[in-house]
């Protein structure tokens, strides 16, 4: 049986450095080497090459040899970014192409922090679901109203962790073990109704275009042509709380305006043909377990499992939604957003941003750490906050220092507010543009 079920979950993880911006690409994974190769980021970064053939037969691209080769070069000191980033005010310009390579990043981080420790990675999913399963158990048995709202938002939060802990399976960040990763992910995913293969596969789209317009994946701008096309009540809907905040099991289904697809579907165009079979794994497990909730639902009853799941589950759907959102969104400078010969995948990445989350942050295994795992998803999440501190002398003001948070990152939810206010839609044609405001919408 568990043969079986290691040969159904076999996945490969993330690629670890991107080609240009495409929705449907090879899931190997990718290697860094250092050595002197042509361009093909972009003409603005010449370090980079991507072989996508082995020295064997011809196959398909699940069984290609994805390689990335990263030239050596020395990492600029901080502050020497040349006239070139300011802008005509003579103010530094984050749109601007930055003058460090993708490389030099890379080169500034410690090599122990690319080493995955899958012993240390179990721990913590033996930690995270000790405590879910405690808390459970101590809610049941008070069956106070004192402790229920207490109860949900620890464990929505704890949802989210576990959420966290399969992102890293997804990656590859997780382990080196393939299967590990792939049975682990199905757990920890399937038992927050995550499709696993299906987001993973969506998600490494967002990775692979980050930044991009049209081909990122997750919370991008709407043009301005797809904006104005939404009735009304979609718009309301999309910009006012808590709306926002519980649209992940909707784009699960549909995905997000002017898209189209399923992560339950394995003919979706989210997903290659050869990833069929994986998709099909994804939603039998994730049916498992709604046949496994309707189950206790009979056991315990319905009210029992919506305080016990249910509103944990909406929790976790709102952690999800708010931190995505906030790690693309909401800086008091304008972030740029690329499409064209202006994007690059470096540039896409230095447009996220990192978050602090005050307590969350080591609950919720430091995924405020957004930057440097943008750059290189395959860094283990226990090493993400060192390789950050190594890589700022490089990224200068590209970087952006996250405000403080109190124990409690209640900040955010200010910032998340004033950005649904502002951050409305795009131009449909340069191809460096920043988000624009609909005066009606805010009024």
């Amino acid at each position: 049986m568990a043969t079986w079920v290691l040969s159904q979950c076999g996945i490969k993880p993330l690629n670890k450095i991107y080609p240009k911006p495409t929705s449907r690409t090879p899931s190997n994974p990718i290697k860094i080497n250092n050595s002197n190769i042509s361009p093909v980021f972009s003409p603005k970064y010449p370090s980079f090459h991507i072989s996508c053939c082995s020295n064997t037969k011809p196959s398909n691209s699940r069984d290609r040899n994805w390689e990335v080769k990263v030239s050596t070069a020395a990492p600029p000191l901080e502050g020497n970014l040349g006239t070139n980033t300011l802008n005509n005010n003579n103010e530094f310009d984050f749109g601007a192409a930055p003058p460090f390579k993708l490389s030099d990043i890379k080169n500034a981080i410690p090599k122990h922090c690319w080493v995955k420790d899958p012993w240390k990675s179990m721990s913590y999913v033996v930690r995270d679901v000790i405590i879910v399963l405690g808390l459970a158990a101590v809610a049941a048995s008070l069956n106070s109203w004192l402790v229920w709202p207490l109860y949900w938002f620890a464990q929505g939060t704890m949802f989210w962790a576990l959420f966290v802990l399969g992102h890293d399976c997804g990656h590859g960040s997780f382990s080196s073990n393939l299967n590990l990763n792939s049975v682990v992910g199905h757990i920890l995913h399937s038992s927050i109704l995550v499709p696993y293969h299906g987001w993973r596969i969506s998600h490494r789209t967002h990775h692979q275009n980050h930044g991009h317009v049209e081909n990122d994946e997750s919370w991008h701008p709407l043009p301005e042509r797809i904006f104005k096309s939404l009735d009304t009540v979609t718009k309301k809907l999309r910009f006012t709380v808590p709306f926002p905040l519980l649209a992940y099991p909707i784009y699960l289904f549909t995905r997000s305006p002017g898209k189209s697809g399923s992560h339950f579907h394995p003919d979706s165009g989210l997903f290659n043909p050869n990833e069929g079979k994986d998709i099909i794994t994804s939603t039998a497990c994730w049916s498992a377990m709604v046949a496994l909730l309707a189950g206790l639902s009979f056991v315990m009853g319905p009210i029992q499992l919506l305080k016990l799941y249910g509103i944990p589950y909406v929790l976790f759907v709102m952690w999800l939604d708010l931190v995505t959102y906030l790690h693309h969104h909401g800086h008091e400078d304008k972030l740029p957003w690329y499409r064209g010969e202006e994007w690059s995948y470096l540039r896409g990445g230095l447009t996220t941003l990192d978050r602090d989350y005050g307590w969350i942050n080591n609950i919720h295994h430091d995924i405020g750490t957004h930057v440097v795992h943008h750059l290189f998803p395959q860094i283990p999440h226990y090493h993400l906050v060192e390789a950050t501190e190594a890589a700022k002398p490089v990224l200068g003001k590209y970087y952006r220092e996250p405000k403080k948070s109190t124990p409690l990152p209640f900040h955010l939810l200010g910032v998340f507010l004033q950005s649904l206010k502002k951050d409305h839609y795009v131009n449909d044609t340069d191809n460096i543009v920043y988000y624009q405001t609909d005066p009606d919408l805010l009024n």
